[in-house]
């Protein structure tokens, strides 16, 4: 392997080129001093030298660019192969993010469809009301008529007195003085706590009707329908 060029050595061969040049000179200078004892000779024998001074400068001169050259490919080809080596880290890096980016949308995907099979089971297990429908309201009696009356004053359909029947009748059996001592909730709809039905009437403690037009507004504020509470009462044991 070779090593990159030192700055000892770059000096070493910038004095050695200047130290062809200074020799080259020396010997000139020795030729044109031992030329006044040659006699005849002189003229010829300074002619060789200094053309032989001059070959050894060219060719000093030629070590030294070829050096040059050869250290400006080294470095030049070790900044293309860590250019290199950096294209393929930032590469694999990109394909790294790549990866585990799918892995967390599979991952995700997974989840989604894990929580739409559970919701989708759970749905399936609380049923909405299929059963039949009442033509009006005389079909029931004491406060079930009431209430139907009611719901249909608040602008819910028929169909829907059905599951609010079965609501009622599992909460409190439509009594209107129904009181779970445990919780406090109190009435035909179970309010918690009974107070809350002041808000109709002062005679919430006693009144079906009152107790009813608040329980349905607890309803639309919820759930929409008294269906959509039924739906919740069979799914969580409360509305």
């Amino acid at each position: 392997m070779t090593l990159p060029p030192t700055k000892g050595h770059f000096v070493s061969r910038l004095w050695s080129r200047f130290g062809a040049r200074t020799a080259a000179v020396a010997l000139l200078s020795v030729g044109v001093a031992g030329g006044f004892y040659l006699g005849e000779d002189r003229q010829t024998q300074q002619q060789g030298l200094t053309a032989q001074v001059g070959l050894e400068v060219d060719q000093a001169e030629y070590a030294y660019q070829r050096d040059r050259l050869s250290d400006h490919r080294v470095d030049s080809s070790r900044q293309r192969a860590a250019e290199y080596q950096a294209k393929l880290r930032a590469a694999a890096a990109a394909k790294e993010a790549a990866e585990r980016a799918k892995r967390a949308e599979a991952a995700a995907a997974t989840r989604k469809k894990e929580r739409e099979k559970e919701e989708a089971e759970a749905e399936a297990k609380v049923k909405p009301y299929d059963g039949p429908i009442p033509s009006s309201c005389a079909e029931y009696s004491g406060n079930r008529k009431i209430g139907c009356a009611v719901m249909l004053d608040e602008g819910f359909g028929i169909d829907q007195f059905p599951c609010l029947d079965k609501l009622w009748t599992k909460e409190s059996g439509w009594n209107p003085k129904a009181e779970n001592r445990s919780s406090g909730a109190y009435g035909i709809p179970q309010a918690l706590p009974g107070s809350k039905m002041g808000s109709v009437a002062d005679d919430w403690k006693t009144n079906p009707a009152t107790q009813i037009k608040w329980g349905l507004g607890y309803i639309e504020g919820r759930y929409d329908t008294p269906c959509g509470a039924w739906q919740k009462l069979q799914s969580s044991g409360w509305y």
